[in-house]
């Protein structure tokens, strides 16, 4: 997933470009890019292996292909359970030919770029979860005062006041959670402090435990609205659907435990 006007996954390997007469003729597909074919895409950012290195491994570059250009084809968008707002496609490449200048920074420094972006994109994705949380909150309090059963509010029963509890409480600790690894990022870019390593395991953090609690928060919520929460007519079956992808794009969760892991310092494959 990417910013708009911008695709790129990490299926860089499947994506091969060699350069011939000055020009970068990049084949090869792609799965899952965002805002890759919507009106306003003007380019997409290809990571494709461009060479070898000495010791055996891809070199993976970045490449700029501007929309139109022959043998780019933004396939049919996909058909998704949720975040349907969010323009996403397949790509295809087919002796797809772009300038030499078309190389975004430098040569073999592609897989660098895409990881750079993922950790930037997680606290992303954690802040897209804070908002989940905190509507999945403020909708089911509303709900819980004004839906009357047996002569008062539904949110005088335990059973539902405890639940909507427990969406204060993850929304405060997500909320902290995203601060805390956007502040390491703010204070890497200012260079008052803070290491990537550092940076990289908040971030994981963040997003590790955001998007879970974003998926629990839409359930308590549709559960709270009872039969009216499995209506498309209210705003909680939307979240419902849209946040278990949050626990997908830029690292699936089981991705973020691997790397929370490692930045504990233990032998994790």
């Amino acid at each position: 997933m990417t910013e708009p006007g911008a695709g790129s996954d990490a299926g860089a390997t499947r994506t091969k470009a060699e350069l011939d007469n000055g020009e970068w003729v990049v084949n090869g597909s792609k799965q899952f890019i965002t805002n890759s074919g919507s009106e306003i895409t003007s380019v997409v950012t290809v990571t494709a292996r461009t060479g070898t290195r000495e010791n055996g491994t891809p070199e993976i570059s970045t490449i700029i292909v501007p929309s139109g250009t022959p043998g780019f084809t933004a396939e049919k968008a996909y058909d998704k359970l949720g975040w349907h707002a969010s323009d996403t496609h397949p790509l295809s490449f087919e002796d797809v030919r772009v300038p030499e200048a078309n190389l975004l920074g430098e040569r073999g420094r592609g897989y660098a770029q895409f990881l750079a972006t993922l950790d930037d994109g997680r606290v992303a994705i954690a802040a897209l979860a804070v908002g989940c949380i905190q509507a999945c909150l403020d909708m089911s309090l509303q709900y819980a005062g004004e839906r009357q059963t047996f002569g008062g509010p539904i949110g005088r029963k335990q059973g539902l006041a405890f639940q909507i509890s427990d969406l204060e409480v993850m929304l405060h600790a997500s909320r902290l959670l995203t601060y805390r690894a956007a502040a390491m990022k703010d204070a890497m870019d200012r260079g008052t402090g803070g290491s990537m390593k550092e940076f990289k395991q908040a971030a994981a953090v963040a997003k590790l435990y955001t998007t879970e609690s974003a998926v629990t928060a839409t359930r308590i919520a549709t559960q709270v609205f009872g039969g009216y929460g499995f209506m498309e007519e209210y705003p909680v079956a939307r979240f419902y659907r849209d946040a278990k992808v949050l626990e997908i794009g830029e690292g699936t969760s089981e991705v973020q435990r691997m790397l929370i892991a490692r930045g504990l310092g233990l032998p994790v494959e």
